[in-house]
């Protein structure tokens, strides 16, 4: 196996011998430009900055400074490539776009699965984790968590709207309403823009639910082989809307440990610190030292977290939140 480093995003992709150079990206989960399987299309250019390549074509190895194709390239050792078309997490720049509403359904009390559908999807790039804002005329933009992977053709949201909550019931209306709405996207750092190499803790409250099933199904898609541990928080039982779904994830994946936390199984003030939860990702037992966390909730949830995951050995480079960027600590 060749670890092979993408500039300038810093990414890295480990290629087997028989990998051609875009497959290697592509199984770990690295979005590279690309229409064809055989070269013509040119998209897929990189330069190669170190090491060995063979070109499949001529059976030639290719000069360090030279341009390759990923497609038609396979590794012969480590390699460093420079490639402008990949970016690493948060580096993709917001743009407007026009998105038809497809599908709006009720799946809990107060949630509602939508799906929207882009005229031209190939256009849009964004990473596993990132959210969007829904921008309608006259009001704030509304944020919230892509909960589709970055390959998947449709942009699917989870919006919990009850009637007190006027900016999000402004939202419903207007995708009930049909036709199209504006988004603003892609936004935030907390993402994943290659499978990483260490285990993974997902941690989500409510709603941040979402952020959680875009990284799971994006992963799924790539050869990660690490184990996934997922803790989601609800106050109510009915408050965990897609239950099914991360138990069918568990029977399906063997790596990926699904872990509900009910308010309703103890006697816990939920809306004051998340005690319990956090609790419990506490005791899940995981090595604090090679793990990667990805929280998603609300600020008093992600620093209380935060905090109790440091003090137990989490490196806090390993924490990764949007919190921790729109609602940074004074």
């Amino acid at each position: 196996m060749h670890r092979v480093v993408l500039r300038p995003a810093g990414l890295t992709v480990v290629a087997g011998d028989g990998d051609d150079l875009l497959s290697a990206a592509g199984a770990a989960g690295v979005q590279v430009p690309s229409a064809c399987r055989n070269g013509v299309c040119e998209l897929c250019e990189a330069r190669l900055l170190a090491g060995p390549v063979l070109n499949t074509r001529n059976q030639q190895t290719i000069a360090v400074g030279e341009s390759l194709m990923l497609c038609r390239s396979q590794a012969l050792g480590d390699l460093e490539l420079e490639i402008d078309a990949v970016m690493a997490a948060g580096d993709i720049q917001p743009r407007n776009f026009q998105a038809k509403v497809v599908d709006v359904r009720s799946i809990s009390h107060d949630v509602y699965r939508v799906e929207l559908q882009l005229p031209r999807r190939r256009e849009l790039s964004f990473h596993a984790g990132q959210y969007l804002s829904v921008v309608l005329p006259d009001a704030d933009p509304c944020y919230f968590s892509i909960a589709s992977a970055p390959s998947q053709e449709r942009i699917e949201l989870h919006i919990q709207a009850s009637p007190e909550w006027v900016s999000a019931q402004k939202v419903m209306d207007a995708l009930m309403a049909g036709g199209e709405v504006t988004l603003q996207l892609p936004h935030g750092k907390a993402c994943l823009a290659a499978a990483p190499d260490k285990p993974l803790l997902l941690v989500a409250a409510g709603t941040g639910f979402a952020q959680m099933k875009s990284l799971v199904d994006y992963l799924r898609g790539t050869r990660y082989d690490h184990p996934v541990k997922l803790f989601w928080g609800v106050r109510r039982h009915e408050d965990m809307y897609l239950r099914s779904m991360a138990q069918q994830w568990q029977q399906e994946w063997s790596g990926f440990t699904f872990l509900p936390v009910v308010g309703d199984d103890e006697d816990n003030d939920w809306g004051g610190h998340h005690d319990q939860l956090v609790r419990a990702v506490l005791a899940s037992g995981m090595d604090w030292n090679n793990v990667e966390v990805h929280a998603s909730g609300s600020p008093t949830m992600v620093y209380t977290l935060m905090d109790a995951l440091v003090e137990a050995g989490l490196p806090q480079a390993a924490f990764f939140s949007d919190v921790l960027e729109y609602a940074p600590r004074a």
